[in-house]
């Protein structure tokens, strides 16, 4: 067996022939269970079919490939990430994980290398929750965790429900809370490959970051604030039910608290993604009648999103009195903070170090998929890429050198948890 090295031009390919299934015009947008998400998802079957991998979809259509281990009775070594994006984002967000994966498993098919146990890439359904209101939805299903409730949700763009999406692209939505689903004793570790959609690693200017948690959240995604509509020079203050003063004083108070609690030496973060009066009825000599808006608040302190949940609440009731408004809050959604397992940690450390690859210990502020396996007990790690200009945005700009960088470790990593006793090999460039 030779030592498995990934092909830097099939990640290019890979990447290119993503960027002609997605490019809107501007940026990339590949819907969950849309037509570009299954493309992609077409275009990792066919790359795997070529290597021979084994090729399975599960009843929600998430995608497993997999090379057999000698012994297939062990816990299973598994790599994955998500292929859909949000309207008009980058190319590398989630993709990078499931491109990462395959490079793997093909160098493993080139070097001849079998490993122990079976190692299987997991390319996850729908894991941007911008086109349905849940968290996580992809890895959810894949693990049982889907109320069938959750079928009749409409996506965001056409209002097509979730199941109409899943009949279109194959998957068997009757099947939910009946089919097979993933076993967590089964799978002996999750390791996921993200690009980093914030600054650290660039203003580090380290390559890699070693995730050490992942935030969850508590979200409003549909608030509405209803005032009264009114003449803007004929109205004064005193007799206004202004609903734009009273969404920017909730924002206020709000922004307000966050600075609070970061004072204190508390981690969190609070965005307020929409915000917008009815384009048919506002205008500009009228006195606004209705505000929608957005409210998204992480943390990786489970009890820090729980207080200003009630900080959310308390500021609704404060400006329905202070504004004369009626406030709807809408659903709450949420999602569970994750903590990385400490040994694989550990053990991506020591890998890099041998590589000589400079690396930072980092949360992630961000939700991924890899938050859901270390929720139902499997042991987890993410890697982060080197990333310019943030994310979920179409200026994403990984550097090929680092992502490289990125699955050389990840490679190492789960060759090493697959079973097979690591090479002493020299560094990759750095001094």
């Amino acid at each position: 067996m030779s030592c498995p090295v990934p092909d830097v031009d099939l990640g290019r390919q890979l990447f290119d022939r993503l960027r002609d299934i997605g490019f809107d015009g501007r940026g990339m947008t590949r819907p969950s269970y849309g037509r570009e998400e299954n493309l992609a998802h077409a275009l990792f079957m066919d790359t795997a079919c070529g290597y021979g991998l084994e090729i399975r979809r599960d009843w929600a259509s998430n995608l497993f490939l997999t090379l057999p281990g000698r012994d297939r009775n062990l816990p299973a070594v598994m790599t994955g990430s998500h292929v859909d994006t949000v309207p008009c984002g980058g190319n590398f967000d989630g993709a990078a994980g499931a491109v990462a994966g395959l490079l793997v498993l093909c160098s493993w098919v080139e070097a001849g290398f079998r490993p122990e146990r079976d190692t299987t890439l997991i390319v996850i359904r729908a894991e941007e929750s911008v086109w349905f209101p849940l968290s996580y939805l992809g890895s959810r299903t894949a693990f049982g965790l889907l109320d069938p409730s959750a079928l009749d949700m409409p996506r965001s763009d056409d209002g097509v429900s979730l199941r109409q999406h899943m009949l279109e692209c194959g998957a068997e939505p009757g099947l939910c809370g009946r089919a097979p689903v993933l076993d967590s004793a089964k799978i002996d570790c999750f390791v996921e490959l993200h690009i980093e959609q914030g600054p650290v690693l660039p203003e580090a200017g380290v390559p890699i970051g070693i995730v050490t948690g992942i935030c969850g959240s508590t979200r409003y995604r549909s608030i509405v604030i209803h005032g009264q509509y009114a003449h803007s020079g004929a109205t004064p203050r005193r007799f206004r039910s202004d609903a734009v003063m009273a969404g920017a004083s909730m924002m206020v108070a709000l922004h307000d608290a966050w600075k609070k609690v970061e004072a204190a030496g508390e981690e969190m973060t609070l965005t307020f993604g929409v915000c917008q009066t009815d384009p048919g009825q506002a205008n500009f000599a009228a006195v606004s009648g209705r505000l929608e808006l957005v409210i998204d608040i992480r943390s990786r302190d489970e009890v820090l999103l729980e207080r200003m949940n009630a900080l959310v609440i308390e500021q609704a009731r404060r400006v329905e009195a202070d504004y004369h408004v009626q406030v709807d809050l809408g659903e709450r959604t949420c999602s569970t903070p994750a903590v990385m397992d400490e040994t694989l940690q550990v053990e991506a450390r020591i890998l890099a170090a041998a590589m000589g690859l400079p690396v930072i210990s980092m949360p992630s502020g961000a939700g991924h998929d890899a938050a859901t396996f270390a929720g139902q007990g499997v042991p987890t790690e993410m890697l982060f890429v080197r990333n310019a200009n943030g994310s979920h945005n179409p200026d994403e700009s990984m550097e090929m050198d680092d992502f490289m960088h990125g699955v050389r470790l990840l490679e190492r990593l789960l060759r090493k948890r697959a079973g097979q006793l690591l090479p002493r090999t020299s560094a990759y460039g750095w001094g």
